[in-house]
């Protein structure tokens, strides 16, 4: 891999990073490094009590535009060397417009679980192994087409109002440049996307009754949006030669960002929720049962598994706990013994993704006794994510069997080193935390420097990484044991991923 060059590279990049609590904004120079200008804009969507998780796309937008003002303040007389403008955001969501452009619906969440009986429904007229094969996802509430039948369902009238269904990224682009295209990456993660021919699935449009044109048009980096439109060319003049690019799905950009950019490499990301992903330089690629496929561009597939709980069981376990979090209960947790405890517990908080995709799935806890302290409780928590994350990474082995290397990202898990290593000895092989601290903005930006010939690609960028932690045989025998007693009670509790009960 090439070394870093010695200062910043020119042109500049900004990434604007639309996530599900903050949206920031980010300089970084053609190299992916960050120049240490940044804007960032809190926000927190809106819940309901049957499960919605909704944003206002106005709001957003605004908090948007406030994070490139605050970037474009602090580059100053610097601004006018940013070559593009690249966007990444959440993956999955789902935004109605009229025919004038504005919103119709709310931005709805991925984590929005009110389709559920949608995807009963889609289940009875879907060949799902073969939808599967074809698109890289499952039949779910995460996805698009049990969102788009609930809809239907629920608001006949209000649906056919809808000129194009989009994510909030193809929004903001129409908004600040006129021009609607949804970019591979953003299109594969769906549901409605095939992933072989980069092409919107006839398949289960057909079953939807919806037309295509009611979908964004596909686009890839190689192409740009338009120019600003008037307001926002005068509200950033500085960046009136930057090129503006179609919005990019953050956990592509993530991967990216951390350099796990081949099929040697897997990103272990957990933030709220959690993912495992590895980059695949293919056209197509065969996807294991209870894994996903979607795409980085039309050159790159990207293969992994998802959990809806990550970081927020240990959030919630501190909480529910009333434990004070801090130095304190990680020194307690890293005291303990593996599985010692004598807990089996299912994370299943905000229902389940990988591997079972079953979002009506809640969390267990079983083998509490007198003896159960609370800090128990808590290293459970932690241990049991990690027997998810080992379930998708034994299926990532098996299809990517060039794998070798899990790099360790995200705020939730590399702030606590107890937790890296509990997660290192459950998965029994080498962990090694990235020290890129922005990793799906730095990727975007990389992206974006690719596009424009910038740097050759983003595989001849390094990037940075912390000490390895080396698994401990011991200890990953004894979490072996409890990844056993995991499976039991998920067999035991759940239902199979098409719906039925497992015999007990």
């Amino acid at each position: 891999m090439a070394r870093p060059p010695a200062g910043p590279v020119a042109p500049l990049l900004l990434a604007l990073d639309v996530g599900s609590s903050s949206v920031r904004a980010l300089a970084f120079d053609a190299a992916g490094r960050a120049l240490g200008v940044e804007c960032q804009r809190p926000y927190e969507p809106d819940t309901t009590p049957d499960g919605g998780v909704e944003i206002d796309a106005d709001r957003l937008l605004a908090l948007s535009a406030e994070a490139l003002d605050g970037a474009v303040a602090a580059l100053g007389g610097r601004t006018p060397a940013v070559a593009a403008v690249a966007t990444c955001t959440f993956w999955h969501t789902l935004l109605g417009l009229g025919a004038d452009g504005r919103p119709r619906t709310p931005v709805y969440s991925w984590a929005d679980t009110r389709s559920a009986a949608a995807v009963d429904a889609l289940r009875a007229r879907v060949d799902e192994k073969a939808y599967h094969a074809r698109v890289g996802c499952r039949l779910h509430t995460s996805y698009l087409p049990a969102r788009l039948w609930w809809l239907r369902t629920r608001a006949p009238a209000a649906f056919a109002a809808v000129r194009h269904w989009v994510s909030f990224g193809e929004y903001l682009g129409l908004r600040l440049c006129g021009e609607l295209a949804t970019s591979v990456s953003m299109a594969s993660g769906t549901g409605l996307f095939d992933q072989r021919a980069c092409r919107w699935d006839p398949g289960i449009l057909e079953v939807l009754e919806l037309d295509p044109g009611r979908l964004g048009p596909i686009a890839d980096l190689d192409r740009g949006l338009g120019p600003l439109r008037p307001e926002f060319a005068a509200r950033w003049p500085g960046l009136a030669g930057a090129r503006w690019l179609p919005a990019l799905a953050d956990g592509a950009c993530s991967n990216v960002g951390a350099g796990c950019t081949t099929a040697r490499q897997a990103a272990l990301m957990v933030g709220t929720s959690g993912a495992m992903r590895v980059c695949v330089a293919a056209a197509s690629v065969g996807i294991p049962d209870g894994l996903w496929c979607y795409r980085v561009d039309r050159r790159r597939l990207l293969l992994g598994g998802s959990l809806a709980n990550g970081g927020s069981v240990y959030a919630w376990l501190v909480e529910v706990l009333r434990l004070p979090a801090g130095d304190a209960l990680e020194a307690a947790i890293a005291a303990m013994e593996p599985d010692a405890h004598g807990l089996t517990m299912l994370p299943f908080l905000a229902g389940e993704r990988s591997l079972g995709w079953n979002a009506a799935a809640r969390a267990a806890l079983v083998g509490v006794s007198l003896a159960t302290r609370p800090v128990d409780i808590v290293r459970a928590g932690l241990e049991t994510v990690a027997y998810r994350f080992a379930l998708i990474h034994e299926r990532l082995r098996d299809a990517c069997p060039d794998l070798r290397e899990v790099v360790a990202t995200g705020g939730a898990l590399l702030a606590s080193p107890a937790w890296t290593r509990i997660v290192a000895d459950v998965l029994g092989v080498p962990l090694t935390p990235s020290t890129e601290q922005e990793g799906s903005s730095r990727g975007a930006a990389l992206l974006a420097s690719e596009a424009l010939g910038l740097i050759p690609s983003v595989e001849t960028v390094p990037a940075g990484r912390g000490p390895v932690i080396e698994p401990d045989p011991g200890r990953h025998a004894r979490y072996r044991a409890g990844l056993a007693r995991h499976r039991q009670l998920y067999d035991l509790l759940l239902p199979s991923a098409l719906g039925e009960r497992r015999p007990l």
